[in-house]
């Protein structure tokens, strides 16, 4: 009996698609939601599990089984590159969806049930992305996306056309399709255009390079502090550097004793705090005589240089631009000519530098106001 031409289709998208991802997150041109991540692998599982138990030997269970094998894969890439970070409500009701699915499989053996309430989490699990990709669509801009839905429509057609499943079996492959295709939809549709996605330029062939910063914006090397981020490549004044992308904590969520990595909170209103988001920023170092400085747009956080820097130069910024009202203190050792030994809230620096970063606009949005720096140095 001939091979489906569809199925290998399914299997062709898919396989080019994890591929592409992968690329995508080594080369750090992308921004995956770790939390989707981890959930998707779950799901892919149950769903792969429990296909094959009401359709035994059907063609789309086999695109399912390699999905859950590339979705773990690019899951353990992801997470180690993060730390823990404690998960949202939503979060926590895909993954307990999924829990559930597994649990009523095993224990009742009704597989059709399980593969319905998985059905239920796909959609919750793409809620954390979705929010990603509304706050900066250039975190997911892969060719992936386009590639898993033409992947997902051959995957229907394939089990449509065998013609022996239930109705209700398709669900899955429907709400993966509509799922992966409504993210291919927010990032451009352009982005499986492969003129834009590859080429060869000065000699070289690139993949994915029209999606993203260079791979080489940046270098970790080690200081006397420990690790530091260094420019591989100069940046001009005013140019952008990176955005922070940590989760937000109240200030009462905050651990009262932090040391070593665990120090990674920056804050962004008298009450809450951006915690480490497990990437290149969370090494960037203070220094008092900084190079770059952070500036609050919309919801977005980002590291702009406020001067010219040059490659090989080490990239610092001012921790007390963000701070007051915390008890938090830092003995500096940033070794500049204007290191002021202790560092701590805004209203601890002179008022002409105050004003010189106010006028920057590169203090944290309630620092704007003197009358917030004069409330700190009262209390």
């Amino acid at each position: 009996m001939p091979i489906d031409p569809w199925f290998l289709i399914a299997i062709a998208c898919s396989v080019a698609g994890y591929g592409l991802y992968l690329v995508g997150l080594r080369r750090h041109l992308v921004q995956p939601n770790r939390a989707s991540w981890l959930i998707w692998s779950a799901a892919t599982t149950v769903e792969a599990a429990t296909y094959a138990a009401v359709n035994p030997n059907a063609l789309p269970g086999w695109v399912f089984a390699l999905s859950a094998l590339a979705c773990a894969a690019v899951t353990i890439g992801i997470w180690r590159r993060s730390v823990w970070s404690a998960p949202s409500r939503g979060e926590l009701f895909c993954t307990g969806t999924c829990l559930a699915a597994l649990t009523l499989w095993i224990v009742s053996h009704n597989a059709f049930w399980a593969h319905m309430l998985v059905v239920v989490a796909v959609p919750v699990s793409f809620w954390p992305t979705w929010q990603s990709v509304l706050q900066d669509r250039t975190r997911e801009r892969s060719p992936a996306w386009g590639l898993w839905s033409i992947g997902d429509l051959a995957t229907l057609l394939v089990a449509t056309r065998s013609g022996d499943q239930h109705v209700g079996e398709y669900a899955y492959i429907l709400v993966e399709l509509l799922c992966h295709a409504s993210v291919w939809f927010m990032v451009g549709l352009a982005t499986i255009n492969p003129l834009r996605s590859l080429g060869f330029r000065q000699g070289r062939f690139y993949v994915l390079d029209a999606y993203g910063p260079a791979a080489n914006l940046f270098a970790v090397g080690e200081t006397h502090l420990g690790k530091a981020v260094y420019a591989a490549q100069g940046f001009a004044e005013g140019d952008a550097i990176i955005r922070f992308t940590g989760r937000r904590f109240r200030a009462d969520q905050v651990p009262s004793l932090m040391r070593g990595s665990s120090d990674r909170f920056v804050q962004v209103t008298p009450q809450h705090f951006m915690g480490p988001s497990g990437k290149i920023d969370d090494l960037i170092n203070h220094s008092c005589d900084p190079n770059a400085g952070l500036r609050f747009a919309g919801g977005s956080v980002t590291l702009v240089a406020v001067r010219d820097i040059a490659a090989g130069e080490e990239i610092a910024w001012d921790y007390s631009t963000t701070l007051a009202e915390s008890n938090w203190h830092m003995i500096c050792q940033c070794r500049s000519a204007d290191c002021r030994r202790v560092i701590g809230n805004f209203s601890t620096l002179s008022q002409e530098r105050q004003e010189w970063f106010r006028a920057r606009n590169l203090v944290a949005p309630y620092l704007r106001r003197r009358d917030a720096v004069t409330r700190d140095r009262a209390a």
